[in-house]
């Protein structure tokens, strides 16, 4: 491996409080269940998702000098994701994600990334000015980045030239953030990951199958955009045209995380060179083996 990672995961690396119950749910619900902390964060969904693949991340984000900030450090060497160049702020708090599950899926999700949108660029330092890259010696790496960062900031790396050179793949985190994602469809490099909802979001419209919302975004101005709508078929779509396949199906148990790893296998399957057909439908089976409890190989 060279000197710089060869994956660079940006955005929200943080705790996840997740309450799960087996049966159906409603609001007002108040249920038995399951609730535990695990690490999360869009950023360190990807990482982990391409560290069981056997890729080499690195994730660049802001993790508060607290408790929790010290042990996400130490999960994250635990797991072989590399934080040389994480931003550690003196008076903000380790960012944290909230969610409750049922059997009828995410019932309410809050994310909490405040100390991440306060950063801003400091957690660009390392690519803009050294040692990974500068705007004079782009990064020419893959970037796998989320849109927990703000507007501004995503608007910035859309047009900054440390960028220009790189594999950049970008998520928007959650549909409450899709349109944080409007400058990359002027991006002619970037890959868009989005779930259907996110796709009409950024299209201004409703769509009621991945491949229109594919050939939508890219008649948009994306350079690519990968679509995913569950249990139905997902497509990815380019000047080439626009490709489906179904998800396998699996007893879901788990929902928080599915598209980050959806991403993640991806990115793997044609980081070894497999086209496009065969790279969707390997990160659909990832996908839906981790969203069925058992843990993707």
């Amino acid at each position: 491996m060279k000197k710089t990672p060869y994956i660079l995961c940006i955005g929200s690396v943080m705790w996840d409080v997740i309450g799960r119950a087996t049966i159906v749910m409603r609001q007002g619900s108040d249920v038995p269940g399951r609730i535990e902390r695990l690490p999360g964060g869009v950023a360190m969904n990807i990482a982990m998702a391409l560290g069981r693949m056997g890729l080499k991340p690195s994730v660049l984000t802001a993790i508060g000098r607290d408790m929790e900030g010290d042990d996400l450090l130490a999960t994250c060497q635990r797991l072989g994701i590399d934080t040389t160049h994480v931003y550690r702020s003196h008076d903000l708090p380790t960012d944290q994600y909230m969610a409750v599950e049922g059997a009828n899926g995410l019932i309410a999700a809050i994310a909490d990334a405040l100390s991440l949108e306060t950063a801003g660029d400091k957690i660009l330092q390392p690519l803009l000015n050294g040692p990974l890259g500068s705007g004079t010696a782009p990064y020419e790496g893959l970037i796998a980045l989320d849109g927990n960062l703000t507007h501004s900031l995503l608007e910035n790396i859309a047009t900054h030239t440390a960028f220009a050179l790189a594999d950049l793949r970008v998520a928007p985190a959650s549909p409450g953030k899709a349109e944080r994602l409007q400058p990359f469809l002027r991006h002619s490099r970037a890959v868009l990951y989005v779930n259907l909802e996110e796709a009409g979001l950024l299209c201004q419209q409703s769509f009621d199958c991945s491949a229109k919302a594919a050939a939508a975004l890219v008649r948009h101005g994306a350079a690519r955009a990968l679509v995913t709508n569950g249990a139905n078929p997902a497509s990815d779509g380019c000047s080439q045209g626009v490709i489906s396949a179904p998800p396998p199906e699996v007893l879901v148990t788990r929902i928080t995380g599915a598209g980050d790893t959806f991403m993640a296998a991806h990115m793997a399957a044609e980081r070894v060179g497999l086209p496009r057909e065969q790279a969707l439908q390997r990160a659909l089976v990832i996908a839906a083996t981790y969203v069925s409890g058992e843990q993707p190989a």
